[in-house]
């Protein structure tokens, strides 16, 4: 069978990777080891189809030095075993294994003292974050780089890039088809190179426009791994613009959950939200998330989207306050720090000693309640909202009836 675009067009060298400039520009940290001849064992780590397995083998490439690829799931121990003993009969390699989060114990332990005797350099590749898959025993004989997402400029570099290496005879693309293409492939190059092959032989004419490109696929590339960071720098985001009051940005990270069809996170994170940042500025909210969740269940996407959407306007709109985080935070870091000392005796059950407040006026009555050691402890302080306000009023009212 044929290779497909985006394998013919691999770089070959560093001066073919599109972005990654930090990385492969002159002067930069893999350049110079290339110029300098000289290579350690790294993971490379990023997004899907930004150039990491590409990168990888254009450092052997430009250095002229053996390699071989492996992947971790589809190679097994004999295959490691045959390159290994590779390795020694060329007393040296490089070998590139893919999706080295997913290296078992057996492997690695194959790999390590060879990895620390420098017969093998290692070059892994993997989509997840080093610090949290890669086990420290092989991560710590790797230096570490992140490849960073392209943008929609490198995507198109790499667009041009296909239509004119005469892989693709007679294609023409429009201008607002090639934007389109560039825009819906997120940072994913490989994604693009797909698509525009498949958009290429689905038309005879070999033309492309947006609306065959939206035959094809009509659904924007969304990189959400729920196992990687991604995933969590979405979220993240997504209650952070609310937090901060930006509806129109909440709406957005609101979008690409939706678009990505989790609704379960979205349903998790507002019942967060509501009483961790809105919280007593407006505890109103509570009942009206909950209402728009059971409506949102209810529905299932794609109509969940419009009571998601006005509970998300309302809650990025709504007055904010994190005073009872901060106060419950603070009592229970005293009980942490041991603050725990005896509970008052006439608060114990039973104490004939317990003033009852129902019995006495306005249902208050001054007695102690906490231990003696923390005695004039504050931990709830009122902001300066409408609701809270209010508490404070009752707050300061209480302690002048006292």
């Amino acid at each position: 069978m044929e290779e497909l675009l985006s394998i013919k067009l691999r770089p070959k060298t560093l001066s073919d990777i599109i972005g990654q400039d930090h990385l492969v520009s002159e002067g930069k940290i893999i350049y110079n080891l290339v110029k300098n001849k000289k290579l350690f064992s790294m993971i490379l780590y990023g997004h899907p189809g930004i150039g990491k397995t590409s990168m990888a083998c254009a450092i052997c490439n430009d250095l002229g030095m053996k390699y071989r690829s492996l992947n971790a799931v589809i190679n097994n121990k004999k295959d490691f075993d045959i390159v290994i003993e590779e390795a020694k009969m060329y007393n040296g390699l490089i070998v590139i294994v893919d999706e080295i989060h997913r290296l078992n114990k057996d492997k690695q332990d194959i790999l390590l003292p060879y990895l620390e005797s420098g017969i093998i350099i290692l070059i892994g590749v993997t989509t997840s974050n080093p610090y949290h898959a890669i086990n420290p025993a092989i991560r710590s004989r790797c230096q570490l780089f992140e490849l960073k997402e392209l943008t929609v400029d490198n995507i198109k570099e790499g667009i041009n890039k296909a239509i004119n290496s005469g892989y693709l005879e007679n294609i023409t693309i429009e201008d607002d088809a090639r934007e389109y293409l560039a825009k819906i492939s997120g940072t994913d190059l490989r994604f693009a190179y797909n698509l525009l092959e498949i958009a290429y032989y689905a038309e005879n004419s070999h033309h492309i426009t947006v609306d065959i490109i939206k035959k094809v696929n009509n659904k924007p590339n969304l990189f959400l791994d729920k196992n990687g960071d991604n995933y969590y720098n979405i979220i993240s985001a997504f209650q952070k613009s609310i937090r901060g009051s930006d509806v129109n940005a909440s709406l957005h990270y609101l979008a690409r959950l939706i678009e990505a069809e989790d609704l379960d996170i979205i349903i998790r994170r507002l019942s967060v939200i509501v009483y961790e940042d809105i919280g007593l500025a407006n505890p109103s909210m509570g009942p009206k998330v909950d209402a728009a969740i059971n409506a949102a269940l209810r529905l299932g996407l794609p109509e969940a989207r419009i009571p998601l959407a006005e509970i998300v306007i309302e809650l990025a709109l709504s007055p904010k306050s994190n005073s009872a985080v901060v106060a419950i935070d603070a009592a229970l870091n005293d009980i942490r720090m041991g603050n725990n000392s005896n509970v008052p005796s006439h608060l114990k059950n039973p104490s004939p000693d317990y003033k009852y407040p129902h019995n006495y006026k306005n249902d208050y009555v001054k007695q102690q309640y906490l231990p003696d050691n923390l005695l004039g402890k504050e931990y709830y302080h009122p902001k300066n909202n409408k609701n809270e306000k209010i508490l404070k009023s009752i707050m300061d009212r209480l302690k002048e009836i006292a």
